[in-house]
């Protein structure tokens, strides 16, 4: 009998392509989705993107949504209670195991172990360690298909808010980013995939940015 797992899940590049790979898993069997929100803008917290696109992402998977909603600028214990109360009712469905597309930055990864321990659960990382270089060109040669829905321009040009995460965009990032922007310097939308029964419709719509750093592309 596999394990069930929910996946952490952004709605991003990496949690898309780590659910791609638990899909194909002997030992586990994807029982849902988790996404935080952020409630009083109504979106995917960090990366901006409206509820309603995430609720298409999770039909188009055929997974169960499970959502922690948090308010804007919630503080550590505020996340931390609502993290908690999400987790407690997969644990009532029998749900142990948590599997996060986190990929090298091993302080996230000790936050995320500490966090359910107490729980008894536990997290599970399967892109964990994998060239990033690699992982970006095996994301786009699957044929998943993403768009820059916020960009940190401390890191790369505002420019780079809005476009299509494809092997031109590979090309022109910054030799100091990387390319599935691990360290912050972007967050993606995943609108297209193997995985995805069909794709999501969406269009760029305004840009906005907040705290004079962070870039985001509205996406309706």
């Amino acid at each position: 009998m596999k394990d069930p797992v929910v996946v952490s899940w952004s709605g991003g590049k990496d949690s898309a392509l780590a659910l791609h790979e638990l899909l194909s898993s002997q030992t586990h069997e994807v029982a849902g989705l988790l996404t935080t929100v952020t409630a009083d803008h109504d979106r995917i917290s960090m990366h901006g993107v409206r509820r309603s696109l995430l609720e298409q992402q999770a039909r188009a998977l055929a997974l169960p949504l499970t959502i922690a909603e948090i308010p804007a600028g919630a503080s550590n214990q505020e996340y931390a209670a609502s993290m908690g109360a999400a987790l407690r009712g997969l644990c009532d469905r029998g749900i142990r195991t948590i599997a996060f597309g986190d990929l090298f930055l091993a302080e996230i990864r000790r936050y995320r172990e500490q966090m359910l321990e107490p729980l008894g659960m536990r997290a599970i990382f399967p892109l964990w360690g994998r060239d990033t270089a690699e992982l970006a060109r095996r994301f786009i040669d699957l044929g998943f298909g993403a768009v820059l829905a916020c960009i940190d321009a401390q890191a790369i040009d505002p420019s780079f808010a809005g476009r299509e995460y494809d092997a031109a965009l590979l090309g022109d990032l910054p030799p100091q980013a990387d390319p599935c922007g691990e360290n912050g310097e972007f967050h993606t939308f995943v609108y297209r995939a193997p995985i995805f029964r069909e794709p999501i419709p969406f269009a760029r719509g305004e840009i906005v940015v907040r705290d004079e750093r962070f870039w985001f592309c509205d996406l309706k």
